[in-house]
């Protein structure tokens, strides 16, 4: 190693300087986010009073709904249907039945379902 590499792995201070101005910086932009943050916060709406919290309804809670459904069943033709051509979303009714469909007594009918399945 020579003289000239010591000499300038000493320095004269400047690198020491150019570390306390870019901590400087750095806390500068911290307390302008920090600010800025609050100006923001300051500009927003309030929050709800209590008074102007969502009520339950006067009937109690809503719950689900569990019901069977019967499907409305694709016509038949020679034709392919397009998506448009097919009644959508609202060809179900309410099903007669009250007892869920089963495949067998014993099964809840998927695999995996937990119980003994059929044997």
């Amino acid at each position: 190693m020579t003289t000239a590499w010591m000499e300038t792995a000493a320095g004269t201070g400047a690198g020491g300087a150019v570390i306390v101005v870019v901590g400087v910086v750095i806390a500068a932009l911290l307390i302008g986010a920090f600010w800025l943050g609050v100006r923001v916060m300051r500009r927003e709406s309030r929050p709800p009073r209590p008074e102007e919290q969502p009520r339950m309804p006067d009937g109690g809670p809503v719950r689900e709904v569990s019901e069977h459904r019967d499907a409305d069943e694709v016509p038949r033709s020679d034709q392919r249907l397009s998506p448009h051509e097919l009644h959508g979303n609202g060809g179900s009714r309410t099903s007669g039945a009250k007892a869920r469909p089963r495949w067998d007594d014993r099964s809840g009918g998927s695999f995996g379902s937990g119980g003994p399945g059929a044997t």
